[in-house]
């Protein structure tokens, strides 16, 4: 029977792909405010429900937090508006065309994200180059989100691979953190007072947060330009099986020829970018994971996502430490410290998701998780890279020597 066969829609909808894995924990999401949409003493008709592209394309909030695990999922027929997304086209979120398709998404997301930061890297710069990492990965975060359901309703995977996978390992929570905490600290020597230190430090943390909150939701009204003017007379029909599993092979083949990469090219290419395209995906898959299993534990704010965000904080203090000794590793370990900073690091924290969560939410919830996220990300730098630095164990600034 082939794969995409539709399933009886009276009994509970089977995906594509789930025919050996478990169910993973799901949520309900509901539309906010919910007072003008129900009944007084029927609960069950109080709440009306709405995917998260549709709260960001009519500017609502979302009610509980839980409800937020849809953003990394492959698109449902809950996430779907009005469940319109038959069952043969859901896939569960650990079928192997998802993870696959995962895999090419993570690297082409840490080239983008090298990439960009390379040539935004000029001296006399007006912005901080991390500042475009964030924005162009949140412009298309909120495009996929608001497209979700033409996404579904072609391949499923597709959006994860665009979402989770692509603008996940693109921008960067832990990376903007640092770049927060040695604003404080004054790392690059700049000739300036304390006080211009910390309008450094407040103007990276603001108009980080600014610039991506304001590109998801431009983002997002890109896609409903798209979705009410273009994509009504475009019906496309599903990839056929052989091309889903060629597709699925192929972003195999795509991660696992970073390891030959990485020993085969010229070693001045490892810290660069080699190296990071091996931790890219496990990066990736930790996010995935805890997304899944964590985000819907919790109502008060997205459990998933603060702890990948803060674990790939932690982590990249814990790097950065490595890399400033004052007997600097070998060359080879150098270059596996950077990797793991921009790959592993790099895509296990995530603006991207991060602002779509704080668009959605309510008002006070999603305060309370920039505010959290914020205060928790600098405090385990300031416990992990503080006493170092003052100890005058560590340099401020990287000791490590790459082969050139």
């Amino acid at each position: 029977m082939s794969d995409v066969e539709l399933k009886d829609q009276s009994q509970t909808p089977k995906s594509a792909d789930s025919d050996t894995l478990d169910p993973l924990p799901t949520a309900t999401t509901f539309a906010s405010p919910v007072a003008h949409h129900g009944v007084q003493g029927y609960p069950a008709l109080r709440h009306r429900r709405q995917s998260v592209s549709s709260a960001l394309s009519h500017h609502t909030s979302i009610q509980s937090a839980a409800s937020l695990a849809s953003i990394d999922r492959p698109p449902s027929r809950t996430s779907s508006p009005e469940g319109k997304l038959p069952a043969a086209k859901v896939y569960h979120p650990l079928s192997p065309h998802v993870l696959a398709l995962l895999m090419p998404a993570s690297i082409f997301g840490v080239l983008a994200r090298l990439g960009i930061q390379a040539l935004a890297g000029y001296d006399g710069k007006s912005i901080f180059p991390l500042a475009w990492v964030q924005v162009m990965g949140c412009v298309i975060m909120g495009f996929g989100v608001g497209i979700k359901d033409p996404l579904g309703q072609f391949y499923g995977p597709l959006y994860t691979a665009l979402t989770t996978g692509f603008c996940g390992s693109l921008t960067t929570f832990s990376g903007w953190q640092l770049d927060v905490f040695q604003s404080w600290l004054n790392v690059d020597q700049e000739p300036r007072d304390w006080f211009r230190d910390v309008i450094d430090g407040l103007t990276k943390s603001l108009f980080t947060l600014a610039l991506s909150l304001a590109a998801v939701m431009f983002g997002s009204h890109c896609a409903s330009i798209l979705r009410r003017r273009i994509l009504p007379p475009i019906q496309l029909a599903p990839p056929p099986r052989i091309v889903r599993y060629s597709v699925s092979v192929l972003g195999v083949l795509i991660y696992a020829a970073a390891y030959p990469a990485y020993f085969e090219l010229p070693a001045k290419f490892r810290h660069q970018a080699t190296a990071a395209l091996l931790f890219s995906f496990p990066g990736t898959l930790s996010r995935y994971l805890l997304s899944i299993y964590l985000n819907p534990a919790l109502s008060l704010f997205p459990l998933g996502t603060f702890t990948a965000n803060m674990f790939g904080t932690a982590m990249l203090g814990v790097f950065h430490v490595l890399q400033g000794l004052r007997s600097p590793l070998s060359p080879n370990a150098c270059a596996v410290m950077q990797g793991l900073a921009d790959g592993y690091c790099g895509c296990l924290t995530t603006v991207s998701t991060f602002a779509v969560e704080v668009v959605t939410l309510e008002e006070e919830k999603s305060w309370f998780y920039v505010v959290l996220s914020w205060v928790t990300a600098q405090l385990l730098l300031l416990v992990i890279l503080g006493p170092s630095y003052w100890a005058g164990n560590v340099n401020e600034q990287t000791t490590c020597v790459f082969i050139s």
